[in-house]
């Protein structure tokens, strides 16, 4: 017969309570025993979509940051000029964000791909207010310049 150390065998049956403890608790509160993935991001520069992604979530986060040159460089390197003359019509006329179609700022946003085609890519860009406010803006990019060339509600 197998005989362990009086140490090792505490240390063994003390381990595989824990492990026992550790699974109940997680069956009791309804979550796995294994971790969550972290959260990942990726993207490429050659890609007018994540263009679209890159833009919104910059541009986000210097407007939360209160960073207006920040904002306003996003604003010319992403978007094409033309678009940039509209938006300044559009703000003048809503007195508010043409690239967020709003006064404040969004807790939360989403970009999701809608199709591809004659030479354009669009895109949906949900915007999260608040737990019950959503708004959709309809986002295009020329998939040979890679810049924004339309936001519409």
């Amino acid at each position: 017969m197998l005989q362990l150390p009086t140490k090792r065998v505490t240390s063994i049956a003390l381990t595989a309570a824990a492990g026992a403890a550790a699974l109940s608790l997680a069956v009791a509160a309804g979550t796995s025993a294994t971790a969550a993935a972290p959260p990942s991001v990726s993207g490429s520069p050659e890609g007018a979509f994540t263009r679209i992604a890159d833009f919104y979530g910059s541009y986000i986060d210097a407007v939360y940051d209160g960073d207006g040159a920040t904002a306003d460089r996003l604003r010319e390197f992403y978007l094409s000029e033309p678009l940039r003359r509209e938006l300044r019509q559009w703000e003048d006329a809503n007195h508010a964000d043409g690239v967020l179609r709003a006064q404040n700022v969004p807790l939360k946003w989403k970009v999701t791909s809608v199709d591809s085609g004659m030479g354009k890519t669009n895109a949906a860009v949900t915007l999260t207010w608040s737990a019950n406010t959503t708004t959709t803006v309809h986002v295009q990019a020329d998939l040979a310049t890679r810049k924004i060339t339309a936001i519409r509600d």
